[in-house]
């Protein structure tokens, strides 16, 4: 691997044989970092707005996992 810092972009460097999905896993984790950097949540928020999420998903896919 080999990773080079110009003064627009980082540029990394991967053999071939780099599993594709775990690069997907990393690209899609700095994409998130990139999109959030500039976020200021507070904790509590973040948990509240993930266990109304939680909530809807198993109200609608409840009777999916639970047969």
């Amino acid at each position: 691997m080999l990773v080079e810092r110009t003064k627009k972009e980082v540029i990394i460097r991967l053999p071939a044989s780099v599993d594709t999905e775990d690069l997907q896993d990393f690209l899609n984790y700095a994409r998130y970092k990139e999109l959030t950097a500039g976020f200021k949540v507070d904790q509590k928020e973040v948990d509240k707005l993930s266990d109304q999420i939680n909530s809807k998903w198993w109200a609608k896919n409840r009777a999916k996992v639970i047969k």
